[in-house]
């Protein structure tokens, strides 16, 4: 029998960047907070040992337990769905901190036209710009509104970088930190797009580039160029992550209580009000429930989207019908690029997770797509994130894959190749959805949630128009050798591409079309709040973080309003 616990005014489930802001931003406010973790505490203090490219960059030391909790996928609704039996395209975070821990660190805002892509791609292009089995909303929050939230967190996150970039939307003010060092590689990079006469910037960085003390008196260690970022905890406190941010900073209060070693298997619910959850201590195996005023959900996209499915909190959405939004707009990212093969010798092994440049020419609306059989484009970017020798040989195409030719030419080219890549947007097509799997369940009995995910015609036209710029810029940088990525085909779950994945638990300014509010607040349950990438309504050419923490403030601040008040926020 589930023993029930003190009731608190805000319960979190997770304690990753969206738990933690919420956590600080109530606790400082009063609000009595328990953050539900289900994995460890760990800090700083913990990755001293951090530089071990197989325990952590190939055996995903910091990464989710697949044997314990996994999901299913298929490409389509006719294909049998199978479990992800270990890692591949995605990477799961677990434990304090999710994956604000082991990320690389690039911390792009989202562009205004990402949260009006609807009504803008309408005024520009017409209504039938795609065909209607893509399912473009707007956000029901434009990038003024959030704005404010996008420089809180910076300042959090002593976000280093430069405003020079004339595709983004204005800022209120300055980065909190000057960028990254400009080394020769990436000297080469905007040489070589000012020739082509594009607009390259010093990428938005969470791997500091000095000394900084954040607003809530959090101090955050200079980048020390290791290259160990992705995958990785950083051991000199230089990334930005919750463990050394936000996390503190609710502890500090002495309203935060972390609970660890607690999976959350249900939102409990009655009438129209949410009333706690029901976990399970991974240790020992108890059962509790834990009430609460607020319910914030704040785990992964794709465990958000679960909970709320196996609570049965909201429509699940159905692909025939096109009824519910549970599930629904699920998105993921392209990843075009070019490789080229260099004489010289360069410095590759040296760097950090968002050590970079990038243009935004071809991403959002930023050039005219008249004539282009797809909307919105991609980030393209040189990143010297350092390179490890286990997960990188690179060698050109005329090479074998293996033998003493192989081992020549690997050896030759590892500190003579450089790749330029895109991210690439996603659009929401009625057929990339998500929901629960009818054959498979994890460790505590619950079903896994089912991914039904493929590319689609936008995103294979978008996919070669992007790489053929990359492969363009290559050129123009002076590689001998100049390799392309292929054309995509159907989408598959290895191998590794990126940790993006969105959509499920969207918002929007209707019921109709989305799952939460703009402050994050369901629309079947005005106490409980979903705070994540699954609230959005697409992909865009960016990496989500600096959107998600915008949000996860917007949020806070919307459980503290209705804290005091009760009642819908909108």
């Amino acid at each position: 029998m589930a023993k029930t616990l003190d009731k608190v005014d805000v319960v979190t489930v997770g304690i990753g960047w969206t738990g933690g802001i919420v956590a600080a931003e109530c606790a400082k406010a009063g609000l009595k907070v328990r953050g539900l973790e289900r994995g460890k505490n760990r800090g700083t203090q913990d990755y001293l040992m951090i530089h071990d490219e197989y325990r952590y960059a190939i055996r995903y030391d910091l990464m989710q337990d697949l044997s314990k909790e996994t999901i299913t996928f298929r490409n389509h609704r006719k294909m049998r769905a199978l479990p992800m039996r270990q890692m591949g395209s995605f990477l799961l975070g677990e434990n304090l901190g999710g994956a604000g821990t082991h990320w690389n660190g690039m911390s792009y805002r989202f562009l205004p036209y990402d949260f009006q892509i609807k009504s803008m791609t309408e005024e520009r292009y017409g209504k039938n710009k795609l065909p209607s089995d893509y399912l473009l909303t707007d956000w029901g929050i434009t990038y003024d509104e959030l704005e404010p939230y996008f420089d809180k967190y910076e300042k959090t996150a002593g976000i280093s970088g430069e405003d020079n970039n004339p595709f983004w939307g204005k800022r209120s003010s300055d980065f909190p930190t000057p960028p990254m060092k400009k080394t020769p590689i990436l000297k080469m990079f905007e040489s070589a797009t000012k020739k082509l006469g594009y607009h390259p910037y010093m990428l938005p960085s969470a791997n500091i580039s000095e000394a900084y003390e954040n607003p809530d008196g959090q101090k955050i260690a200079p980048c020390q160029y290791c290259g160990f970022c992705e995958r990785f905890g950083c051991e000199y406190g230089a990334k930005s992550s919750p463990e050394i941010t936000v996390v503190p900073t609710a502890l500090n209060t002495g309203n935060f209580e972390p609970v660890f070693h607690a999976n959350v298997v249900e939102v409990l619910k009655s009438g129209n009000k949410v009333t706690g959850v029901r976990y399970f201590d991974t240790q020992t195996g108890e059962e509790f429930i834990q009430p609460a005023d607020v319910v914030v959900l704040t785990s992964y996209v794709l465990n958000n989207a679960k909970l709320l499915m196996v609570s049965k909190i909201g429509e699940q959405y159905d692909p025939d019908t096109g009824r519910g939004t549970l599930g629904k707009n699920y998105c993921y990212q392209l990843g075009p690029g070019t490789t080229g093969f260099f004489e010289d010798q360069m410095n590759v092994f040296m760097g950090a997770g968002a050590l970079g440049m990038s243009i935004d020419d071809f991403n959002g609306d930023s050039f005219d797509h008249s004539d282009v059989d797809f909307i919105h484009g991609a980030s393209i970017t040189l990143g010297q994130t350092g390179v490890r020798p286990i997960q990188t040989n690179p060698v050109p195409p005329d090479v074998p894959a293996w033998g003493a030719e192989f081992k020549k030419a690997s050896i030759y080219n590892y500190t003579r190749t450089l790749s330029v890549h895109g991210q690439g947007a996603t659009m929401p097509h009625k057929e990339n959805y998500m929901t629960l799997d009818p054959n498979y369940r994890d460790a505590y009995g619950v079903p896994l949630l089912q991914m039904t995910y493929n590319f689609t015609e936008q995103d294979r036209n978008l996919h070669q128009f992007i790489t053929e710029r990359t492969a363009e810029i290559m050129k123009e940088m002076g590689a001998k050798t100049v390799v392309p990525g292929s054309p995509i085909t159907d989408y598959d779950i290895v191998p590794y591409q990126s940790t993006h994945n969105t959509g499920g638990t969207t918002m929007g300014a209707s019921p109709d079309d989305s799952v939460v509010n703009n402050y994050l607040q369901h629309w079947d349950a005005d106490n409980l709040f979903v705070v994540g990438a699954g609230n959005f309504q697409h992909n865009s050419g960016y990496n989500p973080t600096a959107t998600v923490g915008a949000l996860a403030y917007r949020a806070a601040e919307g459980i503290i309003k209705y804290s005091k008040n009760g009642g819908s926020l909108v």
